[in-house]
This record gives C-alpha cells, structure tokens and sequence, in this order.
C-alpha cells in the first residue's frame, strides 16, 4: 500500500514543537538536506525561479512547479511540499485546480499566497478567503491527506499591517486551512501574537531577523513549522558571487579552497 505522505506530514506539525521543512532547489539539495537530518523537503519557488534564469514573483508556470516538485519528490522518501505562490491563478477554482494536481503528482501539501501576482498587491480579503476556501475543500476531497497552508504575503510585501495579516489567517483558518503563514512579521513578540491568534498550526520564515532567533524560541512562541524559503539557495549564490568578484576581479582564488570535499558530497548522495 502507497503510505500516506500526506498523513506523515500532518503528524509533523505540532504547536510548540516546531520541524524545518528544508526549501531545496533540485534532487541534489534535497537529497543532501534529506541525509542531514531534515524531515520533509520544500519547494521554494525564488529557488526553483532562480534555477531557470528568471526572477522570483509569477514567473514559473503551474506546470514547470509541478514537473519539479516531482523531481524533488522522487529523489527523497519524505513528504515533500509546494511553495506554490498564488496557486497560479486568481480564480478560487484555478487554486482548487492546483491542489488536485498538487496531489495526482504526489506532494504532501502546498502554500498559496494572497499576492496578486506578477504585481506585489493582493487580493481583496473576501476574495483571498475565498480562494483558501475552494483550495480547502479540493483537499478535503482528496483520497489522501493533504496539508495546505495560507499565506498573508502583505505584511512582507507592504501592502497591509499586521492586524490585517492577522484578520487575514483568521479567514484562512475559518476557511479549512490547514496552516497559516504571515511571513517576515515585524518582530518576534509579532510572531507571539500570531501563534496565539489562531488554532491552526503557525509556519514561520526563518529569514533576516528571525535566524537569531534558535529553534527553542520558535517552540515557546507556538510555531509548529520553520520554512526557511530560498535562504539555502541564496547562501549559495553568495558563495557564487564573493568567489567568482574575486576571481574575476583580483585573480583570487583563495575562496574555493574553503569547500566540502566531493567523496562527502558523494556520500550524502547515495
């Protein structure tokens, strides 16, 4: 019997015991975090953007996230999510759409984002409900488990305070979201707030000021889950472009003698 990832991956989402779904880029960076310890893998649509040549914010199609998230999928036994931005559509069917073939290609959940994509506006709150709505009930129909998580993008991108966030999560949780996501609050003790706003387990981005932040701290404040977006893959590219100014600019090559060896690469690959 085909196990349930979706069930696993529900199982993993606990108020005050937060997991790292680990954003991986490609097989290899999921395998890599797979063999490190982490105990589900998610796409991270800058990353996967980022591999095709293209900016982040509505440049990837509905069915290149889908082709990837099955690469990442087949190279991992853990349950595997889609970051998933609008869902790829404004329309609530179109999200409905999006979690049914979320789910034919084997993830274990997605997010989707209120951000009126390609622009950083959102849409209105009683639309952006409504997606989460029909985005619900494709999941509740489903043979499967399947966790989706709503995301209020505003307070990121500017377009709306925290109270409006919070509003927004409500919604979404009345809505049958599963999760609910408010990424890059204002401060940690916002972060608080969130938690204990809503029942409904809380993602937290683990970007900018918030990785001074350890893992106990997230637990206390009542996160159950730590994405950490393209942060992985954005260390990379540093990597990239402090090697490559040197190179190019001073004949220095001292930074790639500070690298994991190829056999441990290896190693963590099979």
């Amino acid at each position: 019997m085909t196990k349930d990832v979706g069930a696993i991956f529900r199982a993993l989402h606990q108020k005050g015991n937060p997991f790292i779904l680990a954003n991986a880029w490609d097989a290899g960076s999921a395998k890599m975090l797979a063999a490190l310890g982490a105990d589900a893998i998610g796409t991270s649509s800058a990353a996967h953007a980022f591999t095709l040549g293209r900016p982040d914010m509505g440049n990837v199609t509905r069915d290149e996230a889908l082709a990837h998230a099955q690469e990442l999928i087949s190279a991992v036994t853990l349950p595997v999510s889609g970051d998933f931005e609008n869902g790829f559509g404004e329309a609530p069917e179109e999200c409905a759409e999006t979690v049914r073939l979320s789910a034919e290609v084997g993830l274990a959940g997605i997010s989707i984002e209120d951000t009126a994509l390609p622009d950083t506006g959102v849409y209105d709150y009683d639309l952006a409900v409504d997606r989460i709505r029909a985005a619900a009930s494709a999941a509740r129909a489903l043979p499967n488990d399947f966790i989706l998580c709503a995301r209020a993008d505003g307070v990121m991108n500017g377009v709306y305070d925290l109270a409006e966030g919070i509003r927004r999560i409500q919604g979404f949780e009345a809505a049958g979201a599963d999760c609910v996501y408010i990424p890059c609050p204002p401060s940690f003790e916002d972060l608080k707030t969130i938690c204990s706003s809503v029942s409904v387990p809380v993602n937290a981005l683990v970007v900018g000021q918030m990785t001074k932040h350890k893992r106990d701290e997230f637990a206390n404040a009542g996160v159950a889950r730590l994405s950490l977006g393209s942060a992985i893959a954005r260390a990379t590219h540093k990597v990239i472009f402090d090697a490559a100014t040197a190179m190019f600019q001073d004949g220095d090559f001292s930074a790639l003698g500070n690298v994991i060896s190829g056999s441990e690469v290896d190693k963590l690959l099979t």
